[in-house]
């Protein structure tokens, strides 16, 4: 998955903290550190779609306590993901059309839901 998006992604955030940042944290990544990653963020989504079925707000508490569980993901295992790069993340999610549709194969309109979360602990 990482190559399929390489070029594109080194075009946009090359020149940034975050991008060299994750890329010396991942440098050593074998495929099942990949895997792994891939597990974990599919996890996450999974409980944003539980939460939403459940009808927690996006400002609810449960709903806070995912989008930190995310963040604390990301910070973790790619790169320190501050308020601003989270909130950037929170619009990616339903901008980019394969984010959108990765994110609600755990159930439509989960994208939007993470998004709305996201926008909410952010303070947006």
């Amino acid at each position: 998955m990482k190559n399929q998006y390489e070029k594109e992604v080194r075009e946009r955030w090359g020149d940034t903290a975050p991008y060299k940042e994750s890329e010396q944290r991942t440098a050593g990544y074998t495929q099942s550190d990949w895997n792994e990653l891939s597990s974990g963020m599919d996890a996450i989504m999974e409980g944003f779609a539980e939460l939403k079925t459940e009808g927690f707000a996006p400002d609810d508490e449960p709903a806070r306590l995912q989008v930190e569980k995310l963040k604390q993901f990301i910070t973790e295992r790619m790169y320190t993901c501050t308020d601003e790069i989270l909130a950037g993340l929170g619009q990616m999610y339903v901008a980019d059309e394969r984010f959108t549709k990765n994110i609600d194969k755990h159930g439509e309109g989960t994208a939007e839901y993470v998004s709305a979360c996201i926008k909410s602990y952010c303070g947006q």
